[in-house]
């Protein structure tokens, strides 16, 4: 099974709309690790590892985010790093 890890920068109105915690339910359903954060700018940063289906399955939803979020672009790059569990990190 291949695994992916790549980073996404999500900007927009999300922050305030629990974006992070939609993300870890988002993650935990989907089977992948990694960790999200806040970021001084607004934006919400994370780092996503996993199955390629899976990691493809949380771009996907990161591109629309919880409800009250307004996503206005989604950055994806490559990422490095091992993740055993998906968690929330301060904001940075």
């Amino acid at each position: 099974m291949s695994r992916h890890t790549r980073r996404l920068a999500v900007r927009g109105r999300v922050q305030g709309v629990g974006f992070r915690y939609a993300t870890v339910r988002a993650a935990l359903e989907l089977g992948v690790t990694g960790w999200v954060r806040n970021r001084r700018d607004g934006s919400v940063e994370a780092v996503v590892q996993g199955p390629t289906e899976a990691v493809e399955a949380l771009i996907a939803w990161a591109r629309r985010g919880p409800e009250a979020a307004f996503v206005e672009s989604l950055e994806v790059s490559e990422a490095e790093g091992e993740f055993a569990t998906f968690e929330t990190r301060p904001t940075d």
